[in-house]
């Protein structure tokens, strides 16, 4: 997997998650993110070779370190700008109550949103493309589908190319 998909994955997570338990606190919650994605991917890496044995935990590889530079200014933009992505996620959605959509939809459905309308170095075809692969991976079967018609009417009011950064 890719970086920017891994950060995209790890920023989706974090909103999720922000989304459930709204703390006050945004960088202590990113904090303690982090270090729980840090020590769950260590885990990952070495839970067979050590089952039973204290794991030793290594510093931060180059990958981690990139996808978390990725993706903290992407969570952060997205929680700043909740409210107007919010309202254009209901302006799209017909019959869709925002808190009835599945959680992680709105997550993705935020985040591609953020991308696309304050991310002018990220073309709104790629934020797309990303969030519906995403949504398949992450929610139902029929996230991928829903999540690509809301963005791609998002995409429709731009006043940019689709494919094209700024």
């Amino acid at each position: 997997m890719g970086m920017r998909r891994e950060a995209r994955e790890r920023a989706v997570q974090f909103l999720f998650q922000y989304d459930l338990n709204h703390t006050v606190d945004l960088d202590l919650a990113l904090e303690q993110f982090w270090q729980g994605q840090r020590l769950a991917s260590v885990y990952d890496d070495k839970a067979e070779a050590n089952w039973g044995q204290p794991l030793d935990l290594p510093p931060d590889t180059a990958q981690q370190i990139s996808a978390k530079a990725f993706a903290e200014p992407l969570i952060r933009g997205a929680i700043e700008h909740q409210a107007e992505i919010d309202e254009k996620i209901k302006l799209y959605a017909k019959n869709w109550d925002l808190h009835r959509m599945a959680v992680v939809d709105r997550n993705v459905l935020r985040l591609a949103i953020y991308e696309m309308l304050y991310r002018d170095d990220i073309p709104p075809v790629v934020s797309i493309n990303e969030a519906v692969d995403i949504a398949k991976r992450f929610s139902t079967d029929d996230s991928g589908k829903f999540v690509n018609g809301i963005l791609d009417k998002v995409k429709g009011d731009l006043m940019r190319s689709g494919r094209n950064v700024k």
